[in-house]
């Protein structure tokens, strides 16, 4: 019985710390204002928001936030997405400090980044966050 002790602890532990990773995932964060220019990207700014989504082929959470920012912002003409092949970028990966995709950037009218989303991006606070801007 002792020896299953140290088992159940490790188990626990990483459960525990499994469960907060999973939290914060495609939670939006401020983040500093960097600016990324339409050339960079390959598209146009919204006259709202703009949002660029960093993916790569083989990554199928990518998809899942593709059809989610796409659901969400379908029928707002003032809003632009572009998504952003991050094997194709790497010098705008690396400038922008993307280290995982799917990654979205949140990007005003003059292309400055006002917020992030690591991970798939919720659906709820994707609407929030758009609302209040």
């Amino acid at each position: 019985m002792e020896s299953l002790l140290p088992l159940l602890l490790l188990i626990s532990l990483t459960s525990v710390i499994g469960l907060l990773l999973r939290a914060k995932k495609g939670v939006l964060k401020k983040r500093t204002r960097v600016k990324i220019s339409e050339g960079e990207f390959g598209g146009k700014y919204g006259s709202r928001l703009t949002i660029l989504q960093f993916s790569t082929t083989f990554c199928s959470e990518c998809r899942t936030a593709k059809a989610i920012v796409n659901d969400v912002v379908k029928d707002l003409k003032d809003i632009s997405y572009v998504e952003v092949d991050a094997e194709s970028n790497l010098n705008l990966v690396r400038r922008v400090d993307i280290r995982s995709t799917p990654t979205t950037v949140f990007l005003d009218s003059k292309g400055f980044e006002i917020a992030r989303a690591k991970g798939a991006p919720k659906r709820d606070q994707l609407i929030k966050a758009i609302k209040a801007i």
